[in-house]
């Protein structure tokens, strides 16, 4: 403050919330979250550009990493050396990257310990053949130019990047209040997929998906997660990934040869030994690490002679450490608008399409400014051949020859001085030979140039060009195969070895047990008071159950340690974290291949597939979206289905194809039966069951009993959405205490 001047007041609370937003706004466009364009953060921008303006390119000898990150902290980036020289290393790891943007030479970590790479003073880098998709067009008149943090030199805001990185090498970082993480994907898919998108502009999702099935992770672990869940995740841009470690049978060893991304092998094994010496693994009996050069990955274990399979083995060992791994994904990117989005697959790149788009737009006007420079002096050239004795009389006699020479053969300044800048070899016949053909060669280029930046389909064709011969160039096969499966289970011993039938019974109450064997009525089974039997399931107690209650939620539960018949059971509130108000309505075995069908009494529906059923969280997830003030009906197994029964309280009676019930891994669903508004409210769904082929209906009301029999329910066959034909009187009054039994098919009509 100056003399005589007064301090200024500022609000505290207002000057605390600016200074608050301004480091928010900083943290999040220039330090966390990597631009759409580029795929960049700035730190990692910038070591590029140093490293291009070192001369580093893919074959130039290897400079000390030390001299790069110098540069980048001197001249572009003033921030810590350390960690400027980890970000390089980042950019150099073949595990940490699907496409290394740097190569190293010396010790830069190993999928172990990824942060145990040398010091900067003894390693080596230069920029590897991927960074040219990067920087090839840098000096073209592609991209703005900034001052540089104490203004002495200038740095791009963005690279010309000729390829989507923000999805080939993916991204993660935290900001403040928002975070990202992107996975890494496959080149050749992803450039297949731009290419489909030139060709057809308006493709959608679905389109897309059929290039680009799902991420690609530098290791070559499987990713587990399917293709339903691959495709909601693509759409919304947001949701998890699951990837499993691959293993081969050697007798009795079961060796591991890939990990999870970002996973390391000696914590796999430190873990697994801590289990074992805690007796939690009696099936194994040794672990050793034979990794090599040869073998980057190799973790053998030595497994016990015994009755449990090697598969069942694995899968609890995924469960209990990270041979399985869930990751988050999120595409919250800085779009070209300048402002952080979360984008679905295909809007992230259309976007990139636009930005690559106005890129060739800027490198062409660019090289056609070039090109008119170079014409106008080649015109001069030959405008002053016819006649060089005159050219060489005005520059020996003349004081200013610049001049005289434009007023003579009527040149402009820029080919006044390329005259007086041209060798006197130029003055052979010959070169003015090759001057008209250049003239004749600038003109043609100009033309084309003009042609290409006034037709948008001549400008998409160059980029699609342009992506082909990427493609072809650096394209390599995916390394993450894809193979859907549940998540791993945790398995206790007794339940692995000694499997055996079960049968579970859920109350109204949401009280649960179990009985052994599948003989066990429990129908004739005493309950608590006021409470009674709800549903049943029969499996193995291997098997996890599957919970739904009324408001579209999903739980997970093992069976191994419930009570048996002879106890009233356990609240289910003891195991899971239900909403206060949901109840639970039915139960099923989580099956690989046994979708659900489950409807609400509005008469909506869907199918879920057994990959969405596995839920690990005690509250659940929601996967059926109800309205407000609308409940699940009990959901049920598919199976073989060949028809679904519809009955409404309204006395009406429905029967569909289920092949037109989409399968969601979670939503709203479809209107299955049509209730009219007015009636919403008085009338719903009472029941909706799947029925094997040649299975019939019974209906049960007091002592009055009705069979539909296959041939009986084609009177009630129609189109989903429909109400539906009404039952014989009196049925249609009696609907409140109905039962409603599905008549296997052996049972005969």
């Amino acid at each position: 403050m100056r003399a005589g001047e007064s301090p200024e007041s500022v609000d505290l609370g207002r000057f605390v919330e600016k200074a608050y937003l301004d480091y928010s706004m900083t943290v999040i466009l220039d330090r966390a979250l990597p631009h759409l364009a580029d795929g960049l953060k700035p730190v990692q921008r910038r070591i590029l550009y140093a490293m291009h303006e070192l001369g580093l390119g893919d074959h130039p000898k290897f400079k000390k990493s030390a001299r790069t990150v110098g540069d980048v902290i001197g001249k572009f980036h003033p921030h810590g050396d350390q960690a400027a020289y980890e970000a390089l290393v980042l950019m150099a790891q073949p595990f940490s990257c699907r496409y290394p943007l740097v190569t190293g030479q010396g010790n830069f970590g190993s999928p172990d310990n990824p942060k145990s790479f040398a010091a900067m003073r003894y390693t080596e880098s230069r920029l590897s053949p991927y960074a040219e998709l990067l920087l090839a067009e840098l000096d073209q008149g592609t991209v703005d130019w900034v001052p540089n943090f104490d203004g002495t030199l200038e740095e791009p805001v963005l690279l010309p990047a000729r390829m989507p990185w923000v999805l080939l090498n993916g991204s993660s970082g935290i900001a403040v209040g928002m975070a990202t993480d992107i996975p890494p994907h496959n080149l050749g898919e992803i450039a297949q997929a731009l290419i489909h998108l030139l060709d057809h502009p308006k493709a959608g999702p679905d389109a897309l998906r059929a290039f680009i099935p799902g991420p690609d992770f530098p290791t070559e672990a499987e990713i587990t997660t399917g293709a339903d869940e691959l495709a909601v995740l693509y759409a919304a841009g947001c949701g998890m990934v699951r990837a499993r470690a691959r293993y081969h049978r050697e007798d009795h060893d079961l060796v591991v040869e890939a990990l999870p991304y970002q996973v390391s092998g000696s914590a796999v094994l430190t873990e697994l030994a801590r289990l074992v010496e805690a007796g939690e693994l009696p099936w194994v009996r040794d672990l050793r690490d034979e990794s090599d050069q040869e073998h980057p990955t190799r973790l053998v274990i030595t497994l016990r002679e015994g009755e449990v399979p090697m598969e069942r083995i694995f899968e609890h060992l995924c469960a209990v450490c990270d041979l399985e791994r869930s990751y988050r994904v999120n595409f919250n990117v800085i779009t070209p608008a300048g402002a952080p989005r979360v984008l679905g697959l295909a809007d992230l790149l259309h976007q990139w399409l636009g930005f690559r788009l106005a890129t060739l737009e800027r490198l062409l006007r660019w090289q056609l400014g070039r090109v008119r420079v170079r014409l106008e002096v080649v015109t001069g050239l030959l405008r002053v051949h016819h006649d060089l004795l005159a050219v060489i009389r005005i520059i020996r006699e003349s004081g200013e020859p610049r001049e005289e020479l434009m007023r003579v053969f009527g040149l402009t300044e820029r080919q006044a001085e390329a005259v007086l800048d041209m060798r006197l070899r130029q003055l052979a016949r010959l070169e003015s030979l090759a001057l008209e053909k250049e003239q004749e060669t600038l003109s043609a280029r100009g033309a084309e140039i003009e042609a290409t930046l006034s037709s948008p389909a001549r400008l998409r064709k160059q980029v699609r060009a342009q992506l082909v011969a990427d493609r072809a160039r650096f394209a390599d096969p995916r390394r993450s195969p894809l193979v859907p499966r549940l998540p791993a289970e945790r398995l206790s011993r007794e339940r692995v070895s000694h499997g055996e039938a079960i049968t579970v019974v859920l109350t109204r109450r949401g009280w649960i047990r179990t009985a052994r064997g599948h003989e066990w009525d429990p129908k004739q089974a005493t309950y608590r008071s006021g409470d009674g039997f709800l549903a049943l399931e029969r499996g193995d107690s291997r098997e996890t159950l599957v919970l739904f209650d009324s408001q579209g939620r999903v739980y997970n539960l093992g069976p191994d340690d419930l009570p048996d018949r002879r106890s009233p059971g356990i609240p289910l509130t003891s195991r899971l974290d239900p909403p206060p108000d949901a109840r639970f309505v039915a139960l099923s075995f989580l099956r690989p291949d046994e979708p659900v069908l489950w409807a609400d009494d509005w008469g909506y529906g869907l199918v879920l597939p057994a990959p969405a059923l596995a839920v690990r969280l005690r509250r659940g997830r929601q996967l059926f979206r109800l309205p407000q003030g609308d409940a699940a009906l009990a959901a049920a197994p598919l199976g073989r289905a060949g028809r679904v029964v519809l009955l409404g309280s309204a006395g009406r009676l429905l029967v569909i194809d289920p092949a037109g019930i989409p399968r969601q891994a979670q939503g709203r669903g479809v209107r299955l039966l049509g209730i009219p508004a007015p009636q919403r409210g008085e009338e719903r769904l009472l029941a909706a069951l799947p029925l094997a082929p040649g299975a019939g209906l019974r209906l049960v009301s007091g002592r009055r009993e009705l069979r539909l029999s296959p041939a009986g329910l084609k009177a009630y066959h129609g189109d989903r959405g429909r109400r539906g034909r009404p039952l014989p009187d009196p049925w249609q009054r009696r609907m409140d205490d109905l039962a409603v039994e599905v008549i296997p098919a052996t049972a005969g009509d």
